[in-house]
């Protein structure tokens, strides 16, 4: 299967190679990227007579780009519909609408069941794929930082003040890059090359942390990504890059192993501080 999971970075793929298609998928590509909301809603035999092209061309367009079939294709476009309605009523309604039939309207514990069981999963991915020297070098990286800088926005922006609020508590100088005012360049304006920036976005990812981010590495500071993808665009500017694939229940993503993730990071802090000989402190419990 195709690694890409958006919609921005397929339209540019289908962008960049549509010189190099054949007749027949250049038609294909054009309609995808002119029809977004019907490449999303319509069944792929309507997709196929409004490109004028066979339903065997879609295929063929669809394992040109290495994707496994055309739904595949469709999906993108789908949940890409999805994370751009903000209202969660909306979202809900949409989704039900992209189902059809299928939508099932769910009691308040199978919502919960299905929730509980899908993060039990992205927990156990995350335990499975993070590898620990990949976990040790972020760890030694923020224990060797003179100040630690955390932006995350949208979704990601509870996991980023969690994180600051932590790291905190171990006296660490830390700050949370959130914009305030519009103030995103001033907030990175003072990083430097002895500081480690974190980065927090999933798709679709959050421009102000791309900036951040782009700032960040022009001015040499050390730079530790969570993201959902190897080809986010965070990923190249990235010394560590953790992929975190979350849980989703329909239309809706958690951030539960994000959240472990972080408290890990923190936790382990907390030993590389203390040194092999001396008993760790945890943080100061909270009054909350």
């Amino acid at each position: 299967m195709n690694p890409i999971t958006n919609v921005s970075q397929f339209q540019q793929d289908v962008r960049q190679r549509y010189p190099t298609l054949s007749k027949r998928l250049q038609q294909v590509a054009g309609y995808v990227l002119d029809n977004p909301n019907s490449v999303a809603f319509d069944t792929v035999a309507a997709i196929a007579k409004a490109a004028a092209v066979p339903p065997s061309t879609l295929i063929r367009f669809a394992s040109a780009f290495e994707f496994n079939g055309f739904n595949e294709i469709k999906q993108i476009f789908q949940m890409h519909l999805v994370e751009e309605t903000f209202s969660y009523t909306e979202r809900a309604s949409l989704f039900r609408q992209l189902e059809g039939d299928q939508a099932v309207k769910e009691r308040p514990e199978h919502i919960l069941y299905e929730f509980t069981h899908a993060n039990a999963v992205a927990m156990e991915r995350l335990a499975n794929q993070i590898q620990p020297d990949m976990l040790q070098r972020a760890v030694t990286l923020l224990n060797q930082a003179n100040h630690i800088y955390i932006v995350g926005l949208g979704r990601s922006f509870g996991i980023a003040s969690y994180l600051t609020y932590a790291l905190r508590h171990l006296d660490r100088k830390a700050s949370l890059v959130d914009g305030s005012g519009g103030m995103f360049k001033e907030q990175i304006s003072m990083v430097g090359p002895e500081d480690v920036v974190i980065a927090i976005s999933y798709s679709p990812y959050a421009e102000e942390t791309l900036i951040t981010s782009q700032i960040a590495a022009a001015k040499g500071a050390q730079q530790i990504v969570l993201t959902d993808s190897q080809i986010s665009p965070l990923a190249s500017l990235s010394d560590i890059c953790f992929v975190v694939k979350e849980a989703q229940v329909d239309a809706f993503r958690s951030l539960s192993a994000t959240q472990c993730l972080v408290q890990t990071l923190a936790v382990a802090l907390i030993f590389e501080q203390s040194g092999p000989h001396q008993q760790p402190q945890p943080p100061e419990a909270s009054q909350a």
